[in-house]
């Protein structure tokens, strides 16, 4: 067919069809997602396939996956709709009479202490903007950036494989640490023996994702036995509520419980943490650019972010200060004031 053709033929509703289908991999989660039927995605999709003339998808018991020409198209098929929303953020700004919209993924676990501060600063600049948040594990929003479901995505950077076509840009570094409730039997003592983890119930991150693997080789290190039974849980608020009420011991990013130690309803167990911690960053599709409201976000994700790394070197720059200082007490007479 040609070219001019296919293009006067191709409408909104095709490109959106097809990508939710590609992003759910099943045409009646993305009926759902688009609030349709099944038979009108189908459709729809058909329709498509048959003005490009190439099969899109192959349909079969495990759901409908994109053909090599469905991967092709993927991409180009989410910039046009990516432009097309800019193009109506950028009027709806402009004539102030009706919302822009964007679409972001986030890790849960850092959700909670990352989009409260870039929200209101991001606020000041775009007041009236309907704000998407996914949240998900690092593969899913990975899924759900290719097929163009969310402009961009904070979280983890994944295998090379799993990275083509996107970027990352590393906003800060995350820490793994092991927590439990305020008067917990384990928050009593300095050192702790592996065997301790046997008498309570453990919360692990997912098998499959990268704090999962910080997680086991961090029991490794620490000469932990195989676990013979735990939870595995990537919510934060079911695994706080374990930690509080079940006694149990959660091994969860930092950032994913910085009130609670904060407010000393967790307390961090003297584990041997070193080398655990997981970068963090903006992930972009490299095919696109962000919209305009796409863009303010970012850039008040870049301001909390460098906020983040400079409390946490003056954090840093303090504990070598005191330390410093106490060697040099140390060093003085017995007649030496002591320091305060």
């Amino acid at each position: 067919m040609q070219r001019s053709l296919a293009d006067s033929r191709v409408k909104f509703r095709h490109l959106q069809c097809f990508l939710a289908v590609a992003q759910f991999g099943s045409v009646q989660r993305a009926a759902d997602s688009l609030s349709i039927t099944q038979p009108a995605v189908s459709k729809t999709v058909a329709e498509l396939e048959t003005i490009l003339g190439v099969k899109l998808f192959e349909r079969g018991r495990h759901g409908a996956v994109p053909t090599r020409e469905g991967q092709l198209f993927m991409p180009h098929a989410s910039a046009c709709v990516s432009a097309l929303r800019q193009g109506v953020d950028l009027l709806a700004r402009a004539e102030g009479a009706a919302a822009a919209t964007l679409e972001v993924g986030v890790l849960p676990t850092v959700a909670a202490v990352l989009v409260p501060p870039v929200l209101r600063q991001f606020a000041t600049q775009w007041p009236r903007v309907i704000v998407r948040l996914a949240t998900g594990a690092n593969p899913e929003l990975l899924e759900r950036l290719k097929a163009g479901s969310i402009e961009f995505a904070i979280g983890r950077l994944a295998d090379p494989e799993r990275m083509v076509g996107l970027s990352f840009e590393q906003l800060f570094t995350e820490p793994l640490i092991a927590v439990v409730r305020a008067g917990h039997p384990l928050a009593q003592g300095t050192a702790l023996p592996a065997t301790s983890l046997e008498d309570f119930p453990i919360v692990l991150p997912p098998f499959g994702t990268l704090i999962r693997q910080s997680t086991e080789s961090l029991l490794s290190a620490w000469g932990v036995a195989p676990l013979s039974g735990f939870v595995e849980v990537l919510s934060v608020s079911t695994g706080r509520a374990l930690t509080l009420e079940n006694c149990a011991v959660w091994f969860v990013p930092q950032s994913a419980v910085e009130y609670e130690l904060a407010h000393g309803m967790l307390v961090r167990l003297p584990l041997p943490f070193a080398g655990t911690g997981e970068p963090v960053g903006l992930i972009r599709r490299s095919d696109t650019q962000p919209s305009a409201v796409g863009r303010a976000f970012i850039e008040a994700v870049r301001e909390v972010a460098r906020g983040r790394m400079a409390a946490v070197s003056g954090k840093d720059a303090g504990k070598s200060t005191g330390k410093t200082a106490g060697k040099t007490a140390r060093k003085g007479g017995p007649g030496d004031a002591p320091l305060e």
